[in-house]
């Protein structure tokens, strides 16, 4: 049986097996913000370690940015501290930080596919449970913890539990007033907030083939509000052309070759998966949330409980 983007990906990253029946996973490009890190570095500190691939990390402030009033420093006494700390610890271990004022500067799991750090094959990972997102380029992408953000930092791997693999499929075409956030959400009221523990979900099919790289951003963003920690899309030509362009994407005949190798990953046609979802476009209605989690959703047309 052929094997699953998934499946290769994880195979090359590969350390060691560790004695807990983990994977010791090297991460090919790991992303922090003010809230998560400040723990995680300061861990590094007491220890007297280093940042160990500087070069790997990549730093952004967005979670705590004022709206409105941004001078320094903000009026919010934490979020000045968490500022303050991120600007500390980046200078330190020279790891590139996109602070207020930079035109790089945004959210976390924008910039990344924007700047065209986040490619296909790639693990990745960040200190936010929707790091998920950047799945929609063929990457197996983890949020983490303060505590495997230390361990990134450190070894520039971490401890984790390999999952299974779902395959969720969807042929046909959209209905009029369906769109990608209606796709993610007919998953989760389908499969339950707590279906999608213990796997990795690959979104495919004839709806996610047509499907811009914005909507696989969209789908793959809220693979963790259906318990799924990791979700994405095989890499396409939909992918390359988003890519061919950015600042740290490959060029000239670099990106020719990558995009040669992206095609590779792609899970085979003959690929063996631990389940299979089959969703038929056409059954998806655009949806409305009605209570306290995603799962409790019905379609426009449907009763609310």
């Amino acid at each position: 049986m052929g094997k699953t983007l998934f499946q290769k990906v994880w195979d090359l990253h590969t350390v060691r097996e560790l004695p807990t029946g983990q994977t010791q996973l090297f991460v090919g490009l790991h992303l922090v913000h003010e809230v998560t890190s400040p723990q995680a570095f300061e861990a590094l500190r007491v220890r007297g370690w280093k940042v160990a691939f500087p070069k790997r990390t990549f730093a952004t402030v967005d979670h705590i940015v004022p709206t409105e009033n941004r001078k320094r420093p903000f009026l919010d006494l934490m979020a000045e501290n968490m500022m303050s700390a991120l600007e500390k610890n980046c200078h330190e271990h020279e790891i590139p930080l996109w602070n207020l004022k930079d035109s790089n500067q945004g959210i976390v799991h924008v910039i990344g596919p924007e700047l065209g750090l986040t490619q296909p094959g790639m693990t990745i990972a960040c200190g936010d449970s929707h790091t998920s997102t950047h799945g929609a380029f063929g990457s197996i992408a983890f949020g983490i913890g303060t505590s495997q953000l230390r361990d990134v930092l450190a070894t520039q791997c971490m401890a984790v539990a390999k999952p299974q693999v779902r395959r969720i499929n969807i042929d046909g075409k959209l209905g009029s007033g369906v769109y990608p956030k209606d796709v993610i959400l007919h998953i989760i009221g389908r499969l339950g907030v707590h279906g999608g523990v213990g796997y990795a979900y690959e979104y495919g099919g004839d709806v996610f083939d047509a499907m811009s790289m914005e909507g696989r951003l969209t789908v793959c963003n809220m693979s963790i509000e259906g318990g799924a920690r990791v979700g994405y899309v095989n890499p396409d030509t939909t992918t390359a052309v988003y890519l061919e362009g950015r600042e740290y994407a490959p060029n000239g005949e670099a990106f020719e070759r990558a995009r040669h190798w992206w095609d590779s990953i792609a899970s085979g046609s003959d690929a063996s998966y631990d389940d299979v979802v089959k969703i038929e476009g056409a059954d998806i209605a655009p949806m409305v949330t009605w209570g306290i989690n995603p799962g409790q959703v019905a379609g426009i047309d449907d009763s609310i409980p």
